[in-house]
């Protein structure tokens, strides 16, 4: 007969089983674990203020509130959608005029690629309380600095309309589908350079510079969209492949009282790329970012308004190539600051109006990773870096001479921060792999704390009854004695005498982190998931990644897939040699370049892995875009070895383990042309593998059920097949 003791000891322990909540795919997808955050939050300019976008459930309603800095209180709430039937739809997002007595705010928005959207465009005026329905399906609309215009695109043209008179003025006419784009960027200039609108207001409000870009001559994709229609219909839009055609643009400068254009002669370019362009605090000096095709020589130059007379007055050169900087500021009296990487390290530089260098700010053998801000009445720059290990990120100043410099954040892990307008204080935003994301109010004197502001202690208290294991925070290192860093997820119940299968995952494309310390996202918690069904998830961050310096980053240069592969085969021979491992059951997965990644590992690893999925893979760099792929690889023409060499397409005997890709056949960015050549290539081969093809779905894949679906699809196959 059992014992009174055994027995509580028996229920106690089913009790225990019963507590631990395992996570499933469900809740993961349908926004269970998702942290608080604070919505469009913005620095104001000409207050001491910040503004937060808020929203209320229950009467479906938004706001746009108002905050004080010192005190975090609540100062007024500038609109409210209930008081305005015409918002119904919401708030998608909002930008301030100069003054801050406009907003123009922007809902029923429609996507186009990656960054670009059309959208429905109202004007707030913040003293009449007015709000005016101004334009529609616009892109980038952008008030001039004296508040009395907005500058539009629509359908390939600019515009400028008149907020007094509302008259509209069109600035360009010869803009045309798939042939001439005024003002705004292509598709691979959204993609690869990461913006959008291609036009600037000058200081005065006098002049708009453009650039125009005439793709005629550029290659076309086409995508069937299937839907639910007896017919699919065609999506086809300009895209240049690695070799190929780019774009030609040109600069010109519209005069608005005038209303005359003159175009820019920037020199002696061919084949070249306007990757950033805007104007200085001088009205009539425009400065450009030019570089030429292959992306190893980078010029500043600065353009006369009046003349169009242009100047190179910083150039970058580069063996592999020279990144661009979004951190060019102009302070008074149009010096300015830049990042740059030429030391090995991105540092932050301080150039006078000519582009003579006065001081190197920062130095040593660390990167600055986010460039806050400059307060002129201290002469002190706010900045974002990895000094403290390339994994954690935390807030500095220091003066413009390159001394006093001061750590700002407080906690190891990821800290980022959103300062006052007159530096005073700063939010920061603070995150670890423990400690979903905290919002608190700092003084920028010495960093403390003065008040908290968003907490995710609801989280944290929810995500104690699934008892998660722990990110393990690691280097390894390879027989070959190359340092990575890493990270590792037991199961909560890990036996260190037991043997046990590893799923590695990995991005690995060049200047990418996903070794870092900040919170879990939705993969995360999928590799948490299955820790939880006893699966050991692995994260190896190899040659190529960014963070570590211009060496370690820029060593897979003309060789995409060479280091990076190695490393990762290299790292799962450690890991399967330890004792807790069974060395015969590691497989890895990846998405985009980590699915090109682990297409390869399959393949050329075929002894190590036992399997891998490859979603939506780059499968031969001769299929992928033009700036993206020549940056690192330059033209199939200069380099071919280097491409084929290095893609999986080419490597499909030596197929042995259990292989599942997927792709979305509207992935306007790795096209579905990636997968359906692999797949005839495994095919010809003769070799078995999986496969999942998600109609209209691009490169995200999602949309409705389909994360959950997915998710699902390649947790059975890990189950199934490791």
């Amino acid at each position: 007969m059992i014992s009174k003791k055994l027995l509580v000891l028996f229920l106690l322990s089913c009790f225990s089983v019963v507590a631990q909540q395992k996570i499933t795919v469900e809740e993961i997808y349908t926004g269970a674990f998702r942290a608080k955050g604070m919505d469009e939050l913005q620095s104001m300019k000409n207050t001491n203020q910040y503004t937060v976008l808020n929203s209320d459930r229950a009467s479906r309603t938004q706001q746009i509130d108002l905050y004080d800095f010192a005190t975090l209180k609540k100062v007024s709430t500038l609109i409210d959608t209930k008081s305005y039937k015409e918002l119904a739809e919401g708030i998608d997002s909002y930008t301030f005029s100069n003054d801050e007595k406009q907003i123009l705010i922007a809902n029923n928005t429609a996507p186009i690629f990656r960054h670009s959207f059309t959208a429905d465009y109202y004007l707030y005026n913040l003293t009449t309380k007015n709000l005016t329905k101004v334009l529609e399906k616009v892109q980038e609309p952008t008030i001039s600095p004296d508040g009395t215009k907005i500058c539009f695109a629509k359908e390939n043209n600019l515009f400028v309309y008149d907020i007094l008179t509302k008259a509209i003025t069109q600035v360009t006419t010869d803009g045309k589908k798939n042939a001439i784009i005024n003002g705004i960027t292509d598709w691979v200039y959204e993609e690869e350079f990461a913006f959008v609108r291609a036009f600037d207001w000058s200081a005065d409000s006098k002049k708009i510079a453009f650039i125009r870009f005439d793709e005629s001559e550029v290659p076309e994709f086409s995508m069937n969209i299937f839907q639910k229609n007896l017919y699919p219909t065609v999506e086809t839009f300009k895209y240049p492949k690695a070799g190929e055609k780019n774009a030609v643009v040109s600069l010109h400068v519209y005069d608005v009282n005038s209303k005359s254009k003159k175009d820019i002669n920037l020199g002696n370019y061919s084949d070249f790329y306007i990757a950033r362009m805007k104007w200085t605090n001088d009205a009539n000096v425009l400065s450009a970012q030019v570089l030429n095709r292959h992306q190893d020589n980078l010029d500043l130059i600065f353009v006369d308004g009046t003349t169009g007379t242009a100047k190179v007055v910083l150039n970058e050169k580069d063996k592999a190539y020279v990144d661009v900087t979004d951190n060019l500021t102009f302070l008074k009296d149009n010096s300015f600051i830049w990042t740059s990487e030429k030391d090995g390290f991105n540092h932050i530089y301080l150039y006078d109006k000519t582009g003579k260098l006065k001081n190197q700010v920062t130095k040593g053998n660390w990167e600055v990773t986010s460039y806050y801000g400059f307060d002129d009445k201290t002469k002190t720059v706010f900045y974002q870096s990895v000094e403290n290990g390339s994994i954690v990120r935390d807030v500095y100043k220091i003066s413009l001479d390159g001394k006093n410099k001061v750590k700002l954040s407080q906690q190891v892990g990821t800290n980022a921060a959103t300062f006052s307008p007159d530096f005073t204080y700063f939010i920061n935003t603070y995150s670890s792999s423990k400690v979903p994301a905290t919002y608190t109010l700092n003084n920028s004197k010495d960093g403390k704390q003065t008040q908290s502001i968003v907490d995710n202690v609801a989280l944290s208290d929810k995500l104690k009854k699934y008892d998660l294991p722990n990110k393990e925070f690691f280097e390894l290192t390879t027989e070959k004695g190359n340092k990575l860093n890493a990270w590792m997820i037991k199961p909560k119940d890990f036996d260190a005498t037991k043997k046990y299968p590893v799923f590695m995952f990995q991005y690995s494309g060049p200047g990418s982190q996903q070794v870092a310390n900040h919170w879990l996202d939705t993969n995360d918690m999928w590799f948490m998931m299955l820790s939880q069904q006893g699966y050991i998830i692995a994260c190896v961050d190899g040659r190529g990644t960014g963070f570590k310096g211009a060496a370690f980053k820029k060593v897979t240069q003309k060789e995409l897939g060479k280091y990076e592969v190695e490393d990762q085969i290299d790292a799962a021979k450690v890991i399967g040699n330890y004792a807790y491992v069974d060395k015969s059951r590691i497989g890895i997965f990846g998405w985009s370049y980590g699915g090109f990644m682990a297409s390869n590992c399959i393949m050329k690893g075929a002894d190590v892995f036992k399997m891998a999925i490859a979603v939506a893979p780059v499968t031969n760099w001769r299929f992928y875009d033009s700036v993206y792929t020549e940056r690192y690889m330059q033209t199939p023409q200069e380099n071919a070895s280097g491409y084929d060499e290095n893609s999986p397409i080419n490597h499909v005997s030596k197929l042995k383990g259990n292989f599942l890709l997927i792709h979305g056949t509207a992935d306007d960015n790795v096209h579905v042309q990636n997968s359906m050549q692999m797949i005839e290539a495994l095919v010809q081969a003769n070799k078995q593998f999986d496969w999942a093809i998600y109609p209209d779905k691009n490169h995200g894949i999602y949309g409705g059920k389909t994360r959950i679906q997915l998710f699902n699809k390649m947790t059975n196959f890990i189950k199934e097949k490791l």
